[in-house]
């Protein structure tokens, strides 16, 4: 699938990378981007493309990914520069981190996370990207009625989130493709619907609660311990595998949203397969049928 616009000649290509600054120390919107405008949010981004198929049609909006996996950073800013963007910016580091301690409140008009890696092995649970701390975090970073887009192929992941986002966010499942995207926004989606696998897509707007209110909303959702079992693939599609029991194994590293090189595991493990490249998308462990991943959501190690 053809990346989302075409390379400019080299003198027109501009810098991409930004850098998230001291932990703890609020991101800084203006210095990332020169300019104030309303913010998009991927959580892990994977190499950005949602991002630069949003930013080549919103100029008008900055674009930010949070991306843990260095092969994924490379290439996702290289084809933003390669694109002349000024709009959109990508940032190595813990996707899920800077949500929760860097991100200053309301200073995001949309936030997205897209396939999530479920983790199918019981003693990564806890790596989970959409976890109560998390959404509220998301519900903190967001102007009132922002965007939180949430989309998965995992029907454990999508049924714990139709369980915990309504009680912060109103809860709107589409039905159709995205209309920007009609083929899928990200490879993940992409091949997992080559593979017959359901895409569930949701958009979700902040309700407008006090933080005391917030917070007691949130102490009453569960932790994500669902059991993230591989969904069996449709018969015949795109060749893929039928499913295979789980003995609590984990899968090796694997490619994230066209990620190209493969890359190495942190801490928290990769954000992706079932986590389309995460960190929040969008190169992670493979899904099911070693589909591509995205992003991360692991501690980072070391900087690309």
């Amino acid at each position: 699938m053809p990346f989302p616009g075409r390379s400019l000649p080299r003198e027109q290509w501009t810098r991409t990378r930004v850098p998230l600054g001291a932990k703890g120390a609020p991101f800084d919107w203006v210095v990332a981007f020169g300019r104030v405008a309303p913010r998009v949010l991927d959580l892990g981004c994977g190499n950005g493309r949602y991002l630069v198929a949003s930013a080549l049609v919103r100029r008008d909006l900055d674009h930010l990914g949070v991306e843990l996996v260095p092969p994924a950073v490379k290439l996702g800013s290289l084809r933003m520069g390669q694109r002349g963007l000024t709009n959109c910016k990508l940032a190595w580091g813990d996707a899920s981190e800077f949500v929760l301690e860097r991100c200053p409140a309301a200073s995001v008009a949309e936030v997205h996370l897209y396939h999530p890696q479920p983790y199918y092995d019981a003693g990564k649970v806890a790596r989970r990207q959409l976890t109560p701390a998390i959404l509220a975090a998301i519900h903190r970073v967001l102007v009132p009625d922002g965007l939180f887009v949430f989309q998965t192929d995992n029907p454990a992941f999508a049924a714990y989130a139709r369980a915990v986002v309504p009680s912060l966010f109103t809860f709107t499942e589409r039905t159709e493709p995205w209309l920007d995207a009609p083929a899928g926004r990200t490879l993940r989606e992409i091949t997992a619907r080559k593979l017959g696998l359901a895409i569930v897509r949701a958009e979700a707007r902040r309700l407008d609660l006090d933080p005391d209110e917030v917070a007691r909303r949130v102490a009453t959702l569960p932790e994500p311990v669902f059991d993230a079992n591989r969904p069996a693939f449709a018969a015949g599609a795109g060749g893929a595998r039928k499913r295979q029991p789980h003995r609590g194994a984990t899968r090796g590293p694997a490619r994230g949203d066209d990620a190209g090189p493969r890359a190495p595991h942190g801490p928290h493990g990769p954000h992706g397969p079932h986590g389309r490249r995460g960190g929040a998308g969008r190169g992670p462990d493979r899904g099911p049928g070693g589909l591509p991943g995205g992003g991360s959501s692991g501690r980072p190690r070391n900087p690309p």
